[in-house]
């Protein structure tokens, strides 16, 4: 009677050593191996008829604070944009009844970014830890695919002391919570040593939470700096993952739609690369992974 029972013993083990999934990972039949490159949805198409030229636009943004290389006081740091350039009428807002809009992708440090619809309202960020950071920030169409001209990405360091501290509200001198309609608590993070003049890949999307529509297929974007990909006449590739997945490459810089996704939790991993495929290193920020769920 003990026979069957090492045998199932001696399976388990088997099965153990040759692996299993990440926890919360779906990656049940390799969900990964059935995506399959599309075009862009026609829900987005038909959405890009209705806006005129404003997806032929040239959006520049300068950061007017906080400043390059200042050093702030306290856990909240103000973000204050400008945004000039060949617009075509394009301008950060949202549409209160769909909640979306052109907005403006803010990212502290290498966190996944937080959207900014109304350049002339305040917008902070909160319990910034102390030590120095960096601050990206591109311009976004609605559907959050970034505008890739010249100008549209801007990033500065910058130094806080006194910083917050994660596991409590940021206060006022009175004790009152913070509580502005742009602020952003933060986890705590610090810059890696970027160098703002070697290639850089910022990653965008995807980001949160895929149902209905916008479950079917879902976008890759990224923002690249200082580099230029094989297919666009450079040196350099993005490689990509799904679910820790076989790798692959994309090789020309524009948004990459997949579809096939099973309901659950997904990761994807963007690394910038060399011609033969080796990791170009900036700070840590160009090997980034970010997870998603997807509700069918």
């Amino acid at each position: 009677m003990k026979k069957p029972l090492i045998f199932l013993l001696f399976v388990a083990s088997i099965v153990g050593a040759c692996g299993s999934p990440r926890p919360g990972v779906n990656s049940a039949s390799s969900p990964s191996d059935a995506l399959k490159t599309v075009e862009r949805p026609r829900r987005i198409a038909n959405l890009m008829a209705t806006r005129g030229e404003q997806d032929a636009a040239a959006p520049t943004l300068k950061i007017v604070e906080p400043a390059a290389n200042a050093t702030i006081s306290g856990a909240i740091v103000k973000v204050k944009l400008e945004i000039a350039g060949d617009l075509k009428g394009y301008k950060p807002h949202m549409d209160m009844e769909t909640k979306m809009g052109n907005h403006i992708h803010v990212i502290l440090d290498n966190q996944p970014y937080e959207a900014f619809y109304n350049l002339d309202s305040e917008f902070e960020l909160r319990n910034v830890a102390d030590g120095e950071h960096t601050l990206r920030v591109f311009p976004s169409r609605p559907w959050h695919e970034s505008y890739k001209n010249e100008g549209a990405f801007q990033m500065v360091k910058f130094t806080v002391k006194n910083g917050g501290d994660a596991k409590k509200p940021t206060t006022t001198a009175n004790g009152n919570t913070m509580a502005t309609p742009e602020g952003k608590d933060m986890k705590m993070s610090l810059a890696g040593n970027v160098d703002a003049a070697k290639p850089l890949l910022t990653f965008s999307r995807p980001k949160g939470e895929y149902k209905d529509d916008d479950a079917n297929a879902i976008m890759i974007d990224f923002w690249l700096a200082n580099a230029k990909l094989i297919g666009d006449g450079g040196e350099y590739r993005v490689k990509y993952t799904v679910d820790n997945g076989e790798a692959k490459f994309i090789e020309k810089w524009e948004p990459l739609w997949l579809t096939g996704w099973t309901s659950g939790r997904h990761v994807v991993a963007l690394e910038l690369v060399d011609r033969e495929g080796k990791t170009v290193d900036n700070g840590g920020y160009n090997t980034t992974a970010r997870d998603f769920m997807v509700l069918k």
